[in-house]
């Protein structure tokens, strides 16, 4: 008897084994990839279930008190949403404050932006400092009109602003990062803007230098455009400057001042005492019979310091408001609310008509940021929905895809509307135009080049899932150091030529190995078929997460995840060992 025990015990663990030798071959590899893709559709989500009492059961006192309560849970949405778009402006006005002269002396080195990689990176500096690209197009616009920049340096610009604005998404998708499934969406559709637009420029700043197709048709299409103005209305601002300017007033003109007076190249405007002064007065409004009384008015506290609370102020006001606008979304979005309203936003029109789907949000995209003025409100307000799983990455990418071309309609009314060199404002405006519409004409209608943003978007979403130090490394890489970097590199053309070709080669080198490793793994030699013979810190984030992790803030879920799973093997592995040790 003890010897057929024995038997069957070896037989179970023979069994046991082999299914978790097979495993790695078969269903893991699947298994894997559907979890993967379970993550990003939001119509897998598991529904979370309305504990409230159906409303047929509900007493005439119960029933006024849930109505009442939808109504105030309405009401907490409507302003929750209206003080995070305040808090965006004042995000705005405080980093004008503190980079807003730094801004207006980087746009005065007239001779420089002559050189496309400057001018592209100038572009995206200067916007994530004054967090707003409609500053910096007027900025670059007032210049133009005053003759002190061309239309040819102005679109390397306006590509930089077109990647600096994004900043704004990616700031407000950090605050979801305490959950981590939806930081995961949030961050990636964030991101999926800031691929859109890297590809985009990685695509024509090249070929713009050397054909030159954006400036040669928007100048054949300025040629007809006559002189009839146009009135510039901002909606947005007619509904928060009640508000904001209560709190903050900031002089825009002092930043175009210093632009304009302090560029010293072929600049007939050159004014070494009116540049002077610009650099030396405040950007703060003075409080005056135009301008009514405000919170920071005549402080005697220096822009920078107002700039630093307001910054603090900002950031606060933009988690809470963030934070209270999810809350409140998801005790609203429960059981068949939430599928349905995923089902419908998310769900393609009837046959023969699919295709078309995407161009539909596309043009909503464009009427709602037309109708807000700001992209980066407009994108910045859905990124918490795509975190909720409300909107799927796959639906965020024509929104903000429509969000580019709606933002161009700002400079289009502002062009129309001046009276100085107006063909030229008409022609940098329609230049955006253009550049977005291109765009969208090569990233978008091609499904295999769709897929393009759309995964990398998701790459960056699972790394900062996993790793959620990562969204921070980001954020300062992709708008700050590689800015830098590639502007200091621009000044000497052979260092930045070497430098652009080895990147290329590299990054070649890294696509077609890891094509290859997944498709055609025999190909390769035998040191190529993994990264391993790389130091672990080239080919791996672990390293670097072991540092991060040493702070409590960045401690990340995926160690519990793996901790469980591990403990789960090791007492699947203790059974079976006291299965076989006990005939034994």
């Amino acid at each position: 008897n003890e010897y057929k025990s024995y038997l069957r015990n070896m037989a179970e663990i023979i069994r046991r084994f082999s299914q978790q030798a097979q495993a790695p071959f078969t269903d893991v590899g699947h298994t894997k990839l559907q979890e993967e893709k379970d993550e990003w559709d939001v119509t897998l989500d598991e529904e979370v279930e309305d504990n409230s009492k159906p409303w047929a059961e509900m007493t005439t006192k119960e029933k006024v008190l849930s109505v009442l309560w939808i109504i105030a849970r309405i009401c907490i949405v409507i302003l929750s949403l209206y003080l995070f778009v305040c808090s965006l402006s004042f995000l705005s006005s405080a980093f004008q404050l503190l980079g807003g002269k730094s801004a207006g002396r980087a746009f005065a080195q007239g001779s420089l932006l002559n050189n496309p990689i400057v001018g592209l990176m100038m572009g995206v500096l200067v916007t994530v400092l004054v967090q707003s690209s409609s500053t910096s197009t007027s900025i670059i616009v007032a210049m133009i009109s005053a003759g002190l920049l061309k239309v040819r340096p102005a679109i390397n610009m306006i590509m930089g602003a077109n990647i600096g604005t994004t900043v704004t998404n990616t700031i407000v998708s950090m605050g979801q990062s305490i959950d981590r499934k939806q930081f995961r969406r949030a961050f990636a559709g964030a991101t999926v803007h800031d691929c859109f637009n890297w590809l985009c420029v990685c695509v024509f700043l090249p070929l713009e230098f050397i054909a030159h197709p954006i400036e040669l048709l928007s100048e054949q299409i300025v040629k007809g455009i006559g002189s009839e103005k146009s009135n510039d209305m901002d909606f947005i601002k007619v509904i928060t400057d009640p508000f904001t300017k209560k709190i903050i007033n900031i002089d825009k003109k002092g930043i175009t001042a210093i632009s304009k007076f302090c560029t010293k190249d072929d600049n007939p405007d050159f004014d070494q005492i009116e540049c002077e002064k610009a650099e030396q007065a405040s950007l703060i409004k003075e409080v005056s019979e135009k301008v009514d009384n405000f919170l920071f008015a005549d402080t005697g506290m220096s822009d920078s310091a107002v700039g630093v609370i307001l910054l603090i102020l900002s950031l606060l006001m933009l988690c809470l408001c963030l934070t209270l606008l999810v809350k409140t979304l998801q005790s609203m979005l429960l059981g068949k609310l939430a599928k349905t309203l995923k089902k419908y936003i998310n769900s393609d029109l009837p046959k023969p008509f699919t295709f078309l789907t995407g161009y539909l949000f596309m043009l909503m995209g464009v009427g709602m940021t037309i109708l807000v003025q700001s992209s980066s409100v407009f994108t910045s307000t859905l990124t918490p929905l795509v975190g909720l799983g409300v909107i799927s990455l796959e639906r965020m990418y024509p929104l903000t895809l429509g969000s580019n071309i709606g933002t161009t309609a700002t400079a289009m009314l502002a062009a129309f509307a001046g009276d100085d060199n107006r063909r030229n404002n008409i022609q940098i405006a329609l230049c955006h135009l253009f550049f977005n519409i291109f765009g969208i004409m090569l990233f978008y209608p091609i499904p295999f080049m769709r897929r393009l943003p759309i995964n990398g978007a998701k790459a960056l979403g699972n790394t900062t899932a996993k790793y959620r130090w990562f969204a921070l490394v980001y954020l300062f890489v992709v708008f700050l150091i590689i800015p830098l970097i590639l502007l200091g590199l621009s000044f000497n053309i052979i260092a930045f030529g070497i430098f652009f070709g080895l990147f290329v080669i590299t990054m070649l080198f890294v696509v077609v190995v890891n094509v290859l490793q997944r498709k055609r793994k025999q190909w390769l030699p035998q040191t190529l078929q993994t990264w391993d013979f790389l130091p672990l810190p080239l080919h791996s984030l672990k390293p670097y997460d072991r540092l991060f992790s040493m702070m409590k803030c960045c401690k990340n879920d995926h160690v519990q995840v793996h901790q469980a799973e591990s403990s789960k093997d090791t007492t699947t592995d203790v059974t079976i060992k006291n299965n076989s040790a006990t005939p034994v």
